[in-house]
């Protein structure tokens, strides 16, 4: 008859993993503020949902390797994750200066998040990056001061005009304090061993699909577009169905955040552009010498030539407009707000004795915001 185990022992041996377990929590923990310094410097979100789900996902399949109950391992991974993401937030609260807080549209891999990268990439300080699915929510989080700034798409070069950007500007929530020029260069995402004659359904943003409208017809006419809340959203789909008949429009970013592949590249007609407008809750002190752009919210008179007065006393001015748009007003059918972009500063003679003029031809006027214009960029 075999030995019946120490009980003492087996305890004492329990006691000893336990204690490697702790020794690699606290590794896992130290870790993670480094993890933490490089995102504030590289303008990473701290909590991304998307890879989490992505590492818990192998972590089950890692768990059931080894004998082990995939559902217990994810709930216990969930509590180190929200773990590593508390110490991440504090030692936030530790740092000499305060990093700045920006929110963007979508998920890690959209275009916004690139854009917010891209402007706001290792700024002195660090950056706090949070991702919206909307703009009312981004704008909800900016009024309640748990943003400092948000980064939002309001202008494509192929799509047009995204409305929902000027709709929450009509609101009144925020200011227009900079603007950012991105070049947008779309690929078609696939899973591996997936074909463009064997796609069925491509799904993307809506703006993204209408900007690769001209190849989706001519290269794969008989697949379905499927709209989405977010490039990589739709990426993020695809490579969670793991369907060759799937595919995504998004960026290279995205292919390499969600392990997909290029199908296709040069989507669009020709160089592509999304104009992102930064808002804050007031607006930024410029220099003198910045060149600067103007934005106004104005709702006309309901009479003949209203609208043509407005342009005439913005020439007489000298005052040059780079963008007219009109959306309707909710509430009032066929009635309609203008939004107007000006070159110059608010409170240049110019733009001042302008405003002075349009204030007796308009029902309302409101200074949305004065910001550094964008450097023009050449397609």
């Amino acid at each position: 008859m075999a030995d019946t185990p120490n009980l003492d022992t087996l305890r004492t041996a329990l006691e000893r993993v336990d204690e490697d377990i702790l020794d690699a929590l606290q590794r896992r923990m130290a870790l993670a503020d480094d993890v933490a310094r490089a995102k504030l410097v590289t303008a990473w979100p701290f909590r991304d949902p998307q890879r989490e789900d992505l590492l818990l996902r192998k972590l089950r399949g890692r768990a059931a390797e080894r004998g082990l109950d995939p559902h217990e391992v994810e709930r216990l991974y969930r509590v180190i994750l929200d773990m590593s993401v508390a110490r991440q937030q504090a030692l936030v609260t530790r740092l000499d200066t305060t990093p700045l807080r920006v929110g963007y549209l979508g998920v890690e891999g959209s275009y916004s998040h690139l854009a917010a990268r891209q402007r706001y990439g290792h700024r002195p300080g660090g950056v706090l990056l949070t991702g919206f699915d909307s703009a009312r929510q981004a704008v909800e989080a900016l009024k309640k001061g748990e943003q400092d700034l948000l980064l939002m798409p309001i202008e494509n070069t192929t799509a047009g005009t995204i409305n929902e950007t000027y709709d929450v500007l009509a609101a009144g929530d925020g200011v227009i304090t900079g603007e950012l020029v991105s070049q947008v260069d779309h690929r078609l995402l696939g899973v591996k061993g997936a074909k463009l004659e064997d796609l069925r359904e491509v799904l993307s943003h809506p703006q993204a699909l209408a900007q690769c409208e001209d190849f989706l017809r001519t290269h794969v006419p008989w697949a379905r577009a499927v709209l989405g809340p977010d490039t990589a959203v739709a990426a993020r789909t695809v490579a969670d169905r793991n369907d060759v008949t799937m595919a995504a429009i998004a960026s290279e970013s995205a292919a390499s955040r969600f392990g997909l592949v290029v199908l296709a590249s040069d989507l669009q007609p020709g160089a592509d552009f999304t104009r992102f407008v930064e808002v804050g809750r007031e607006p930024t002190p410029l220099a003198p010498d910045v060149p600067c752009k103007t934005s106004l919210l104005v709702v006309l008179e309901h009479r003949p030539g209203a609208l043509g007065q407005v342009l005439q006393r913005l020439t007489q001015r000298g005052v040059n407009l780079t963008k007219l748009e009109s959306r309707p007003i909710p509430g009032a059918p066929w009635q309609y707000r203008f939004y107007l972009d000006v070159e110059g500063h608010a409170a240049s003679a110019s733009v001042t004795a302008a405003l002075e003029d349009l204030r007796s031809l308009t029902a309302s006027l409101r200074v949305l915001g004065t910001y550094p214009r964008a450097e023009p960029i050449d397609g």
